[in-house]
């Protein structure tokens, strides 16, 4: 991979930390209506609260990676532009779950838990129970350490890292789009079993834009001769 500049780095600090702040302002508020309430109460470790915070969080990083990298490949100013984008909301929205996971006194990873564990239950023993494919539909959880849906493997960001010009904007666009279909599949889940409401709302929100960011991806795909994988 090649280096990063500083500016690049602290761009992205500063993003997560104003973000992290933001997450605690935003979970105190949540958590100050009655403590009796289903809202109020602090999510358990295998609750589809935490666990989608600590998959997405891993998701977003990727997708942050990935528009830097491409950001340095090409000098199209659209795919620049959407590259700048994603990384900016991502960097913003991972600063939150991680936040909410220090305030809630939960890890950021548990030894041994499966990617996904947490679909299909929403409750506190989600971690035993199946995981969720890109599909959004459940199925088995994927072993510890597994990639999550529409994670690129190494060998593919290699790819992205040494590619230029068209040819790295196309296999920018789909590994992207790969990611942001089973980043809503994710997000979804999280809408329909999440119980702390600003972590729904934003889980929501993830689905609403990056569907968006879907079409528009797959239309730029059409203006390079090129269509989205599988």
């Amino acid at each position: 991979m090649s280096p990063r500049t500083p500016r690049t780095y602290w761009a992205a600090g500063t993003a997560v930390l104003l973000a992290l702040l933001f997450a605690a302002a935003a979970t105190v508020t949540a958590a100050s209506g009655d403590s009796g309430t289903e809202e109020a109460r602090t999510p358990g470790l295998h609750s589809a609260d935490a666990g989608f915070a600590r998959d997405m969080a891993v998701h977003h990083q990727q997708a942050v990676e990935m528009s830097f990298i491409v950001r340095d490949r090409t000098q199209d100013e659209a795919v620049r532009t959407l590259a700048y984008d994603i990384a900016n909301t991502q960097a913003n929205q991972r600063g939150m779950l991680l936040g909410w996971l220090d305030l809630w006194g939960l890890p950021k990873v548990v030894a041994g838990e499966p990617p996904m564990s947490w679909m299909g239950t929403g409750g506190e023993h989600a971690g035993h129970a199946s995981g969720g494919h890109a599909d959004g539909h459940a199925g088995q959880s994927a072993a510890p350490g597994a990639l999550m849906p529409g994670m690129a493997t190494k060998e593919e960001l290699a790819r992205l890292d040494s590619a230029s010009g068209r040819d790295a904007e196309v296999l920018f666009l789909q590994l992207m789009t790969d990611h942001h279909k089973g980043g809503v599949a994710m997000a979804e889940g999280c809408a329909q079993q999440c119980v702390t409401p600003v972590e729904r709302e934003l889980a929501q929100g993830m689905v609403d834009a990056q569907r968006s960011e879907l079409t528009l991806m797959a239309d730029m795909l059409g203006q390079r001769g090129a269509t989205p994988r599988g």
